[in-house]
């Protein structure tokens, strides 16, 4: 396997990517048409829709198959970005009840299945095919970076305090605990002295994805996990309001 060569320099390169791109105006059409959201969570939705143009239709997309750096800034930023923000930006109304979704963002199976896509597409057997079938990469690999990401973050980033399905002391254990095959896979990437790609990319290049992947899911999960334990402080300080609520009720009634 080679590199693909191109006459265009890496800047110039953009790509329309209708496949993705169509896709993105119509969510945006539906949540302004439909959702009822706050300011904020607009914005967090619309940043997380950006963020998807920003690595899939600029320079960093269009190469993306040539620089496993570039293809490495793609992943990160669906998965840990681009997944948080549109949770954030979920309307509050938004609460599925169905069976299915329960499942599908159970704290266990969304942790397996987002640590599995985040290690499997970077071990050489599924990374090589995603790289010699591109349709892979647009049908299969990129839907699941934007899917996966946000069944699991669904309830690690919930902003009510009460009627929560996951406490925030779970949230904050969960994001620490992801960081553990986050950081190992950029970490094992990094310190390879061979190319695991065949040849694919230049080893220069993959320990510059391999540091993006071991630094950034480090600073980008402590980004998170700050909002989960801020999140769970508000939320012991709620506990602890309605305790002494409750106290004052009760000696109040004694003392009739």
């Amino acid at each position: 396997m080679e590199m693909h060569h191109h006459e265009v320099g890496v800047l110039g390169s953009w790509l329309l990517a209708p496949e993705i791109l169509i896709p993105v105006i119509f969510l945006a059409y539906l949540y302004l048409r439909y959702s009822d959201s706050t300011a904020a969570q607009t914005v967090f939705f619309f940043a997380g829709l950006v963020s998807i143009v920003g690595v899939v239709n600029t320079p960093i997309g269009a190469r993306a198959m040539d620089y496993f750096s570039l293809h490495m800034i793609q992943h990160i930023t669906m998965m840990m970005i681009t997944g948080p923000l549109l949770v954030l930006g979920t309307p509050s109304t938004f609460s599925p009840s169905g069976k299915i979704f329960k499942a599908l963002t159970h704290p266990i199976f969304s942790w397996l299945s987002y640590a599995a896509l985040m290690i499997g597409v970077h071990l050489p057997g599924p990374h090589n095919f995603i790289m010699d079938n591109p349709w892979a990469h647009t049908y299969v690999e990129v839907p699941l970076y934007l899917i996966l990401p946000y069944l699991f973050y669904f309830n690690l980033l919930d902003r009510n305090l009460v009627n929560r399905r996951i406490s925030p002391a779970i949230s904050v254990i969960s994001l620490f605990l992801m960081m553990v095959p986050e950081t190992l896979t950029g970490f094992f990437i990094y310190t390879s002295r061979s190319s695991l790609y065949n040849e694919m990319y230049t080893l220069d290049d993959q320990r510059r994805g391999g540091s993006l992947m071991w630094s950034g899911a480090m600073i980008i999960d402590t980004i998170w996990m700050s909002f989960a334990v801020y999140h769970w402080i508000k939320s012991e300080e709620r506990k602890s309001i309605e305790i002494d609520a409750e106290i004052a009720a009760e000696r109040a009634a004694s003392g009739r």
